[in-house]
């Protein structure tokens, strides 16, 4: 049976790094992005493109109206979109609050509603992976909007975990720390603020995108098929435990 993946978030760092790998492990891709010219720009011609806004039920449902005209059924889900909102929570602007909730939980929501109804519908098996945080996992200053939404997703893995189990379709989450991507400009764009980052962890450093990508691509693989409604940390001990204080 041939494998066919789909990537949301698709043009972003995380996103470009795990339909890098998906490709290099011979999965077919179907690969989305809100930003149409960003996606094309990223992939060329290769990989089916689809541009939708899947923070919509309408837009997470385009995505697999375009797959089944083109007589795919994705069996893997990457979900990578997201983005950082950050500030304390008696400044943080309700728009802010707001974007930082469609883009990290809402849009998590739509799209893995519509995956799951997709294989329902087809009787076939399958498994998603989602991307949480390390800020859901221990208490950050100013990062309430994305821990809440982040948390969200966490919830939002356990309990669908447990309800398509028995459909034989898997999920999972990981939780990085900061990683080397655009969409952390604001926190690593300067000198100062890239090695205050790297210090707060255990194990000193900024993470990489493409080693994120590689455990997401286990857990969708059937390498992890015993693996369901977990929530994987890679985020050097930031979560879980204190640094030597020297």
């Amino acid at each position: 049976m041939e494998k066919i993946a789909l990537v949301t978030g698709a043009a972003g760092g995380l996103g470009q790094a795990v339909a890098a790998r998906l490709a290099e492990a011979g999965w077919r891709l179907l690969v989305s992005s809100r930003e149409g010219e960003r996606l094309s720009h990223s992939y060329g011609d290769r990989h089916l493109q689809v541009v939708a806004d899947c923070s919509s039920v309408a837009g997470s449902r385009h995505i697999f109206e375009v797959a089944k005209a083109h007589q795919m059924l994705p069996t893997a889900f990457a979900h990578c979109v997201g983005n950082i909102r950050l500030g304390a929570l008696h400044r943080l602007s309700e728009a802010d609050f707001t974007a930082c909730l469609n883009a990290n939980l809402v849009s998590a929501f739509h799209t893995l509603a519509a995956f799951v109804g997709a294989l329902r519908d087809a009787k076939c098996p399958g498994s998603a992976v989602l991307v949480s945080s390390a800020a859901a996992r221990i208490g950050t200053p100013n990062h309430e909007a994305v821990a809440a939404a982040k948390a969200g997703v966490e919830g939002l893995v356990r309990s669908a975990a447990s309800t398509y189990a028995s459909n034989a379709i898997r999920i999972n989450a990981v939780a990085p720390g900061i990683m080397d991507t655009p969409a952390s400009t604001a926190i690593l764009g300067t000198t100062m603020g890239r090695e205050a980052a790297a210090r707060q962890y255990p194990l000193p450093g900024i993470g990489s995108p493409d080693e994120l990508a590689e455990l997401m691509v286990w857990l969708l693989s059937d390498k992890a098929a015993r693996v369901t409604g977990q929530v994987w940390s890679m985020d050097a001990g930031f979560s879980t435990i204190r640094p030597l204080v020297r």
